[in-house]
């Protein structure tokens, strides 16, 4: 079994749980569901769920710069929205942060998000 290596970094919110921003195993990296949080304030970014989705998106991206490597070598992503009706957001905003190929992507409504966010979005990596 690969050994598991904790990533944190103070450029992204800290877990607010019992669990780890991410887990690096071997060449492969776990990131934990972010939510639109500033780093610094711990407080929900976004007026918008366009701003929500950045501050995701520079979350994660945060996370995988900590784990040695960046948002390009993402292989899945599992994103959760309150509100479906975003779907074409997301899919324009994820233009700015992803070039082709893609990762592998499932997108899904929910009921609700830890302290009422509209968006959470997981990360898988390998990285080289």
């Amino acid at each position: 079994m690969a050994k598991k290596e904790i990533i944190n970094t103070e450029n992204a919110p800290g877990a607010i749980g019992t669990y780890s921003q991410a887990v690096k195993a071997g060449n492969t990296v776990y990131i934990s569901g972010q939510i639109p949080l500033n780093p610094a304030t711990m407080e929900v970014v976004g007026e918008s769920f366009e701003a929500a989705a950045h501050q995701v998106f520079k979350n994660l991206s945060a996370v995988a710069e900590a784990a040695g490597g960046s948002l390009a070598d993402s292989v899945k992503l599992n994103i959760s929205m309150t509100n479906l009706n975003n779907f074409g957001a997301v899919n324009e905003i994820m233009a700015g942060y992803f070039s082709e190929p893609y990762p592998a992507r499932a997108a899904v409504g929910v009921a609700a998000l830890p302290k009422g966010v509209p968006i959470e979005i997981e990360a898988i990596l390998v990285l080289e």
